[in-house]
């Protein structure tokens, strides 16, 4: 079935005017106008296209990719206002879309940038955007660990420094103190967690940790793979094992040991147990 905001492979069905029709599973026929290809595919030959509903509210295809998708954050641009239903932002269709006055945190006016969050109606099952950008951030433990690099998005300035959305998901604080200069809102960046609070909050920082972080990167991958290897999906190994077994298993130390599993039970790669690690 395709997915309304968001990038499908979909199969050719068939070419008549206006254009291609792809299959949208329950979504019925879905139309890619023919101005978006240089030659007619094979019939089922999958087509890369991004799917969302048109000002008749037919579910339509293009082969351009917009600036952000569905349960994206960006930077967009007002290029037009209509007081009765909202505003609408460029994001890199031909066709712009529409920040419905509900979604709006404070008025805007034309040629105003705002950073919003792309989002599916549920009413009308149409791709639109919202400021109201708490709404959709996770509060939920974050799975980061200190060093591990992220995208960032900086949303605004604070009493202690920057906010920022962590890939997509979550927000993080950037200190003044650890910055050399000033952040611009709207600025995207990669960056690293510098610490995650234990109230769930997250410190950011832009030259912290990548050394760090990639040393035990490639460790939780082979961890990953020793347990997939397993035919149990277990593995006899925990934080509290000798340092001996570690090393003669993964000729590491305990330490980079401890730190790899950290991960990858915050990323929810496996579980820890009394007995050892397994996969979920």
């Amino acid at each position: 079935m395709a997915s309304i905001g968001k990038r499908n492979r979909l199969p050719f069905l068939r070419e008549m005017p206006p254009g291609y029709f792809l299959d949208g599973g329950t979504h019925g026929d879905v139309l890619l106008p023919g101005k978006q290809l240089k030659q007619r595919p094979a019939v089922g030959a999958l087509v890369d296209v991004f799917v969302y509903r048109d000002s008749e509210d037919r579910i339509v295809a293009t082969t351009e990719t917009p600036y952000a998708m569905v349960g994206e954050f960006a930077y967009l641009r007002v290029v037009s206002v209509n007081p009765r239903i909202g505003v609408f932002l460029d994001w890199g269709l031909e066709k712009d879309l529409l920040l419905p006055i509900r979604e709006q945190a404070v008025p805007l006016r034309e040629g105003a940038w705002l950073v919003v969050r792309v989002a599916l109606d549920e009413k009308t099952d149409r791709v639109i955007a919202s400021a109201r950008l708490n709404r959709y951030l996770n509060l939920a433990p974050p799975p980061f660990v200190a060093g591990q690099p992220v995208k960032l998005l900086v949303t605004g300035e604070s009493p202690l420094g920057y906010n920022a959305v962590v890939n997509h998901t979550h927000r993080g604080l950037f200190y003044f103190s650890d910055l050399t200069g000033p952040l611009a809102t709207g600025q995207a960046m990669d960056g690293f967690i510098k610490a995650v609070r234990p109230d769930g909050k997250i410190d950011l920082t832009l030259n912290g940790g990548r050394v760090g972080y990639g040393r035990i990167l490639p460790l939780t991958e082979k961890i990953v793979e020793t347990l997939k290897a397993s035919p149990s999906g277990r593995l006899a190994l925990h934080d509290g094992s000798p340092p001996e077994e570690i090393r003669a298993t993964f000729e590491v130390s305990k330490k980079a040991f401890k730190q790899a599993i950290g991960v990858l039970f915050k990323a929810k790669r496996i579980v820890i147990e009394a007995s050892g690690i397994r996969l979920p």
